[in-house]
């Protein structure tokens, strides 16, 4: 294709001159904006939900019947994860996983919830062939958590989940956690062939429920684990603190002069915030 420029033309005297090529450029910007409308209606809720902002609303029938969430979850911290598909290895075994843990997460205030683009029906005969399974020479249990049915894929495209290089029809491994408040706190995603962990997923629940205690502004460090010293953002203590109480410096200790330390003396794995 050739290019042809023409510098000292007036297009304002061509358009007077030729009133066609005036309608014609109108057109052409009519279906320029239209067509930039269409996409953006197209994908109206498809953006991820970002760490610190509400967690998507949805009404979904699941294995366990209707859900509104989050409200019927109540004031707890919640987990959704999503599956490519039901009866497949990789998802099968971390549900395998998750339902051996299930009570781990009931006492440190965590609901569950799995989402797939599958239908109720095939849930509810995924979630029975689950229910028989030994795994890992453990005994097979019963599975107290909802199945999502998303076949509309709604619910995926309010939290992001169909990430089209991949699959325009099939959700990636997602992680959503969500505080009592229902917030998002953290997300994770991982491909369709590997499978998750589901004791750092347990482990990060931990790490912000006991970050959100009190009023020090607590941090973990990295391979944090339940009841190990935590961090500080600063300096912990003013000259003023340390003369009104000489025994404040013993809870504290530091690495570097941008590295403190606060001495846990217990595991914090509470449900509050």
């Amino acid at each position: 294709m050739r290019f042809f420029f023409y510098p000292n033309i007036n297009i304002q005297t061509k358009v007077k001159k030729y009133p066609n090529m005036k309608n014609g450029l109108l057109l052409l910007l009519m279906l320029l904006l239209c067509n930039s409308n269409l996409w953006s209606q197209d994908r109206p809720n498809e953006k991820i939900p970002l760490i610190g902002a509400d967690a998507p609303v949805f009404t979904a029938e699941t294995t366990e019947g209707t859900l509104d969430f989050p409200k019927d979850f109540g004031n707890n911290w919640k987990i959704i994860f999503s599956h490519p598909r039901d009866f497949t290895p990789v998802c099968s075994s971390e549900v395998l996983e998750l339902a051996q843990m299930q009570n781990e997460f009931k006492e440190i205030g965590v609901k569950l919830l799995v989402l797939s683009t599958d239908k109720l029906q095939s849930h509810q005969m995924w979630k029975a062939a689950l229910e028989e399974i030994s795994y890992k020479n453990r005994k097979a249990v019963k599975i107290n958590f909802p199945f999502i049915d998303d076949h509309t894929m709604a619910i995926s495209k309010q939290y992001g989940m169909l990430h089209q290089p991949t699959s325009t029809s099939k959700d990636v491994r997602g992680v959503f956690i969500i505080n009592p408040k229902d917030k998002i706190e953290a997300i994770f995603f991982y491909p369709m062939n590997i499978g998750r962990n589901m004791d750092e997923i347990k482990r990060t629940v931990i790490a912000l429920q006991a970050v959100g205690k009190g009023k020090d502004r607590l941090l973990t460090p990295a391979n944090w684990q339940a009841g190990d010293d935590m961090m500080v953002p600063q300096f912990p203590y003013t000259d003023k603190q340390l003369t009104e109480n000489p025994n404040i410096k013993d809870g504290f200790y530091s690495v570097a002069s941008f590295m403190w330390f606060k001495k846990m003396n217990q595991s914090l794995t509470g449900t509050g915030m």
